[in-house]
């Protein structure tokens, strides 16, 4: 990682998911920031949980799409012009938002079918799920993941 006015910049990557935080608003308030995220949904997968969507919404990435946020972000990211789903996953193309915390299992499900396969997101999600809840919880994610893997018509 090489230093940037303080901040610590990762190296180009294939994937790249954006957390959440109680100062997402002070962050894309950072036009010094939000000016070193290079971010190209054409090269790299995206995925944003919660207030991390507002990040992808302030860069102008989720542009004619709809998103997933949690409650509280909801507003900011509405106020950037983003469609916000009453949903928890929703992924076009190399973007994927979640909205709530526990929805994050669907964008590690999403990222790790898109980069290694169904199967694979399908076992690691198995491997993480509680016992005697295992299969209801890899279905259920792949419930939410599978229309973003379907190949477009």
């Amino acid at each position: 990682m090489a230093a940037r006015g303080g901040h610590q910049l990762p190296a180009p990557a294939d994937a790249v998911v954006i957390g959440s935080g109680v100062r997402t608003r002070e962050v894309v308030a950072d036009a010094a920031l939000m000016a070193q995220l290079r971010l190209d949904p054409a090269r790299q997968l995206l995925a944003a949980q919660c207030s991390g969507t507002l990040v992808l919404a302030r860069l102008g990435l989720l542009q004619g799409l709809p998103a997933c946020t949690d409650l509280t972000t909801r507003p900011w990211v509405q106020e950037a012009g983003i469609a916000v789903l009453e949903q928890a996953f929703v992924a076009r193309g190399n973007l994927a938002t979640a909205g709530g915390c526990l929805a994050s299992q669907y964008l590690a499900a999403w990222l790790i079918a898109r980069l290694q396969g169904e199967a694979a997101a399908r076992e690691a999600m198995h491997y993480v799920a509680p016992v005697g809840e295992k299969e209801d919880y890899v279905e259920r994610a792949m419930r939410h993941v599978a229309p973003s893997l379907a190949p477009a018509a």
